[in-house]
């Protein structure tokens, strides 16, 4: 072949690389919005009372519509533009420089256009998550303005922090503290799942709640719901390798083997301790493996994943169902319970289990690949990833108290207590979620 040949003929290679990416990246954005609508929706939805369903249903409904244009104004830019250590900048402001050319920095073989809706998806899937914790008692005008805040003053911090260009937390770009987290363990469960708890514990109880037993109205919505979202979460995990290759392969069945043993594990549990498993226990501890194998999944094998699953069953069952009557909050759908504690346990777990075979993501001063995890020779991963935690944990508590006062002060949070007992569905958006006339 002529030398002319060889150059046309990787031209072509890498162009049939970057397509396949791209069509693999484009393909985990639908999933990926998928677990929000129709996914989440329906699993908070069945968990509420009838009279409540469209309303939790428009909470997540409502985060695709505005966060999307958030995102394509500024949230963005704060995320992922060239900033400090704790934000981005205006860099890309109204989507500026956001075109099809790649940018080397975050993903070499895909458009920054196709990346950057890619993590529009995991921007819209995480304030919708804490919509769990006060269900069936904000006002949709407080949730709306309240979580479109929370979107530019936590989540975009904190996703800069991690995954953005000299991000403190980076670990993929000489982070001062370098946190592993593949696909959102900080980012997304825990900077949620904290911020649930204190809304929680900021609008206080359902009224009439705890000395009426509120059941789920339909545990056959949650249940579609929740496969909708563990098949969702392929494009979740494995598409945050960000290519279409072996480590999306690796990210796929660690989440697959996750999800099953966390299953197995809550319904276990609720054997023991109930006397029998639950089909809402089922799925609520897919949901938990999910959640904790999240930060991890592109850096362990199968067989930690399967560890780090049934963990978490077992930790998010007993912090839904023993932490949560202990301390007396009313977390609606279990949004701290499942996203802020299997979060946490997925971080902390992360550093246990990495493992350079899987990812390599550290060398030394000689460039040679050294230990990502406790069990790979890197104890003071640990130290990297309980650091990373504590600042999700610190900025989400802060900040949605700061952000509650300021909305609850301006406009209202909560519904009055005629409205609450009416329902969601008819106070606040005037209509019903079934007419059986």
């Amino acid at each position: 072949m002529t030398p002319q040949q060889v150059a046309d003929l990787q031209k072509q290679v890498t162009e049939a690389r970057g397509n396949a990416d791209n069509s693999w990246m484009l393909v985990s954005s639908a999933l990926v919005l998928m677990m929000t609508g129709p996914g989440l929706a329906l699993f908070y939805g069945g968990l509420v009372r009838k009279k409540n369903v469209l309303s939790t249903m428009m909470q997540s409904f409502a985060m695709m519509a505005i966060v999307t244009v958030i995102w394509g104004v500024v949230g963005f830019s704060l995320a992922f533009g060239a900033g400090n250590s704790f934000i981005g900048s205006f860099q890309h402001v109204f989507l500026h420089g956001v075109g099809a050319a790649p940018d080397p920095d975050y993903a070499a073989t895909i458009p920054f256009q196709t990346f950057m809706v890619y993590q529009l998806m995991f921007a819209i899937i995480t304030p919708a998550l804490i919509s769990g914790a006060f269900a069936e008692r904000m006002k949709f005008s407080g949730m709306a303005v309240f979580l479109s805040l929370w979107s530019l003053i936590i989540y975009s911090p904190m996703a800069h922090m991690v995954w953005g260009k000299d991000g403190l937390l980076n670990a993929s770009m000489g982070g001062r503290f370098p946190c592993l987290d593949f696909a959102g363990g900080t980012v997304v469960h825990v900077t949620s799942g904290v911020s649930a708890l204190v809304c929680a514990l900021y609008l206080g109880k359902r009224t009439d709640y705890p000395a009426e037993l509120f059941r789920p109205h339909s545990v056959v919505l949650s249940f579609v719901g929740a496969c909708m979202l563990w098949v969702g979460w392929f494009g979740f995990n494995a598409g945050s390798a960000l290519s279409a290759g072996s480590l999306a392969t690796s990210a796929f069945v660690a989440t697959h083997f996750a999800a099953a043993a966390a299953a197995l594990s809550w319904m276990a549990a609720e054997w023991v301790f109930k006397g029998y498993p639950s089909a809402l226990g089922g799925i609520s501890g897919a949901v938990a493996g999910l959640v904790a194998i999240t930060p991890a999944a592109g850096f362990v094998s199968p067989m930690p994943a399967l560890l780090i699953g049934a963990i978490a069953g077992v930790f998010c069952y007993f912090m839904v169902a023993k932490v949560k009557e202990i301390f007396g909050y009313d977390d609606s759908l279990d949004a701290f319970g499942v996203h802020g504690a299997g979060g946490t346990l997925g971080a902390l777990l992360t550093g246990v289990f990495a493992s350079r075979y899987v990812n390599p993501m550290f060398k030394d001063a000689q460039g040679n690949v050294t230990g990502s995890g406790l069990f790979d020779g890197n104890a003071h991963q640990m130290l990297n990833q309980a650091t990373g935690v504590a600042i999700a944990w610190m900025l989400a508590a802060v900040g949605t108290l700061v952000l509650l006062k300021l909305v609850d002060a301006t406009i209202g949070l909560r519904v009055t207590t005629d409205d609450e007992v009416r329902g969601l569905d008819l106070s606040q958006h005037g209509e019903e979620g079934y007419s059986l006339e």
